[in-house]
């Protein structure tokens, strides 16, 4: 058993916690204990599977009809696939609680982590950045609470994100991965969230269209960028023209050069098409 590297037992009905004796398979991979009735807590010696913090080379493939839930969806890997480059925690659909784990942060190899449809509390750990290979995380349809941790803008691997259906509150992080993901349901059931996609808070910048408020028309900035448009429009336009015609105004002299100047303006353009015309008539 210490050199197991798939450890699957979903869709049973165990019950109980999750044993300690885990953390001794040094060699795992994938460890799946979804759609069952455990409860505890999550060990927090988790951080000890080593096949999960280092890189291993498999000489073998694995025989047999296996099925993973990876970036929201079931992947059936059939006879002979080689699952060495696939690393995934998948404890999902049961009645785990407690917080999650410090140790699972330094599962630095792991690609898929699926918690979703339990009872964790508490916050999302600070460092969860250090996953930095995680493809997939799923927390959704828990109680976790706090902001959602800025280090996760570091997780540039990341494409499949679902953190709905929590108590999380505060920004939502921009930057890297962030800027891709759109849906909003990906933070929906958090009534304590703001930012980019919901609406609440959300501002583009860019050229992108502007949120609109409730009432259904612009909100306050962009009203107040507007109005300050229209302000230094009239002001140039008023600096302008006084600039121009007021001094022409109250200087006589400069009146008389300067409307002396657009005669013979008039007059040379009136000669030069005057010319252009007499030299075509002779050409015909």
């Amino acid at each position: 058993m210490l050199s197991l590297s798939i450890l699957s037992l979903r869709n049973n009905s165990f019950t109980g916690s999750i044993p300690l004796q885990l953390c001794g398979l040094s060699t795992l991979r994938i460890l799946d204990f979804s759609h069952n009735n455990l409860s505890g807590n999550i060990p927090h010696c988790i951080g000890n599977l080593s096949g999960l913090k280092s890189d291993y080379e498999y000489s073998y493939g694995y025989l047999g009809r296996f099925e993973l839930v990876s970036k929201g969806r079931v992947f059936v890997y059939d006879y002979g696939y080689i699952l060495y480059l696939v690393t995934s925690v998948d404890l999902s659909n049961n009645k785990l609680s407690g917080e999650i784990p410090m140790g699972l942060t330094s599962l630095i190899k792991l690609g898929t982590l699926n918690l979703p449809t339990n009872h964790l509390t508490g916050n999302i750990p600070a460092n969860i950045g250090n996953l930095e290979l995680i493809e997939t995380l799923d927390l959704s349809m828990n109680k976790l609470s706090g902001s959602i941790p800025q280090s996760m803008v570091s997780l540039t691997f990341l494409n499949h994100l679902n953190l709905s259906y929590n108590n999380l509150s505060g920004k939502i992080p921009t930057g890297n991965q962030f800027q891709t993901f759109i849906d909003p349901s990906i933070y929906e059931g958090n009534p304590g969230l703001s930012g980019c996609p919901l609406p609440t808070g959300c501002q583009y910048n860019g050229g992108a269209p502007q949120v609109l408020s409730g009432d259904g028309g612009e909100d306050d900035d962009s009203k107040r960028e507007k109005l300050q448009f229209v302000i230094s429009m009239v002001i140039g336009f008023c600096v302008g023209f006084w600039g121009v015609f007021g001094t022409l105004a109250m200087k006589r002299s400069w009146r008389y050069a300067y409307f002396h100047f657009l005669d013979k303006m008039k007059d040379a353009i009136l000669d030069f098409v005057s010319a252009i015309g007499t030299y075509l008539q002779k050409r015909s």
